[in-house]
């Protein structure tokens, strides 16, 4: 590890290079900036990944059952497990892909999962995240990067290799095909993951399109290419919101979105990956019930728990909610990327008291968490070593079988105390080894 933070500057400037930045778009400007990278790599043993692997696998399979089960029966509303008025109020529940089944049932092919470990050394889930989440490609590219500067580190060290993603992606999105060609639909150079979505085009040999490049006929979908030819699109792996990827479902004014796309995917000519309508299952209010869903779809206890959460939308939770603010975290569910997440103990009495009200007025909007201490890992800073917290995203592929990539993006904060870690509030990286024994 000595000869990789040796390497940081270079590795870096190298990232820098290959336009590894993340784009944020706030108050009509875009701004981008280079997604910081830290050499000192996040470890994980072998056995301890293998219980992530589990929990992971277990958990994403009883949400896509939810998803399947939300857009068709509704079992799980019948029978009193989810309140169908919470479920409907979500502002990712899409009443417009009722009755679609896609390819294979399967909704969320590319879940990131959010986790953190508590100084106890317990994993604890903090968010769903199954409509279009980033970040494989950072870890995926430095990996590559530090290998380069470094071989001699991955030869001393027992790392699982990690450079199978692409193949993973590739087919896991043939595995649900139609006749075709692979797609990544991009809303365009200004979007914050671009790089991704580019990244990822080239990695999986599949067609980085814009919507210009995408049109509909006979309800199928094509893709015209430089020289004017068009060939026949199977799956889409959609980098853009629901709400923008068909005009004549969605939003009318949509202009990065294909007219007609839906009526392709409704007649079972396109797969879309991940699926429309997956916001039903990452809302955070939603994330509330899983280790429900664990019991209800496959009548089991959850591996990998919950960070203790209350629903303001029980009387009970709420009480519970009022009387404690102070010690809680309190989270927008619309809100995402560490926006909306207030923390009790930082505010002042009349800050709380502001707080109070808007839960008051609208209790649905809101979750409230226990804090939860998770872990420092070291950071360079300087030439310096330094303590920061961090999390861990998981990504786990579905698609003939449910696997967990065997890596991840570790982000972390940048300043002392922070427990945001989001690269949206000025986070930076890590890479995740997952030792092979």
């Amino acid at each position: 590890m000595l000869n990789l933070t040796q390497h940081t500057p270079e590795i870096n400037r190298l990232l820098s290079r290959y336009g590894v930045k993340f784009g944020i778009y706030k108050n009509n400007t875009f701004h981008e900036q280079l997604f910081p990278f830290d050499a000192i790599p996040r470890v994980i043993p072998a056995e301890e990944f293998a219980r992530l692997e589990k929990g992971l696998i277990q958990r994403v399979d009883a949400l896509n059952l939810f998803l399947s089960d939300v857009y068709h029966d509704k079992h799980i509303i019948r029978d009193g497990i989810l309140p169908g008025e919470f479920l409907y109020a979500s502002k990712g529940y899409l009443p417009e892909c009722e009755g679609i089944s896609p390819p294979a049932n399967i909704y969320s092919h590319i879940s990131g999962i959010d986790l953190v470990q508590a100084q106890d050394g317990n994993w604890y889930i903090l968010e769903d995240n199954l409509r279009i989440p980033s970040g494989a490609s950072y870890p995926l590219i430095a990996r590559e990067l530090c290998r380069r500067a470094s071989p001699e580190t991955y030869r001393q060290n027992d790392i699982v290799d990690n450079r199978n993603y692409a193949e993973m992606l590739r087919e896991t999105m043939n595995y649900v095909s139609a006749p075709g060609m692979r797609v990544i639909l991009t809303p365009g150079r200004y979007n914050a993951a671009y790089f991704e979505h580019s990244y990822l085009a080239e990695r999986t040999n599949s067609a980085l399109a814009s919507n210009t490049d995408l049109y509909v006929e006979d309800n199928k979908v094509y893709y015209r290419d430089y020289r004017g030819e068009s060939r026949r699109v199977g799956v889409i792996y959609r980098r853009l919101s629901d709400e923008y990827l068909d005009p004549l479902t969605f939003l009318p004014e949509s202009l990065i979105g294909v007219p007609g796309l839906m009526s392709a995917y409704r007649a079972g000519n396109v797969a879309i990956v991940n699926a429309p309508g997956n916001g039903a299952a990452d809302d955070k209010g939603i994330y509330y019930f899983v280790p429900k869903m664990i019991k209800y779809y496959l009548d089991q206890d959850p591996i990998l728990e919950n960070a203790p959460t209350y629903l303001p939308f029980y009387p009970e939770d709420y009480a519970f909610v009022m009387e404690h603010l102070e010690r809680l975290v309190v989270k927008d569910v619309s809100e995402a990327g560490g926006y909306g997440v207030v923390f009790g103990r930082d505010l002042s009495k009349e800050k709380l008291e502001e707080l109070r009200a808007t839960i008051q007025r609208d209790p649905r909007r809101f979750i409230a968490q226990e804090v939860i201490d998770f872990i420092d890992l070291p950071v360079m800073d300087g030439d310096h070593t330094v303590l920061r917290k961090a999390d861990l995203r998981a990504f786990v592929l579905s698609g003939k079988t449910t696997r967990v990539w065997p890596s991840g993006l570790t982000r972390f904060s940048r300043q002392p105390d922070s427990f945001v870690v989001n690269s949206s509030q000025g986070g930076g990286f890590k890479d995740t080894w997952v030792l092979s024994h």
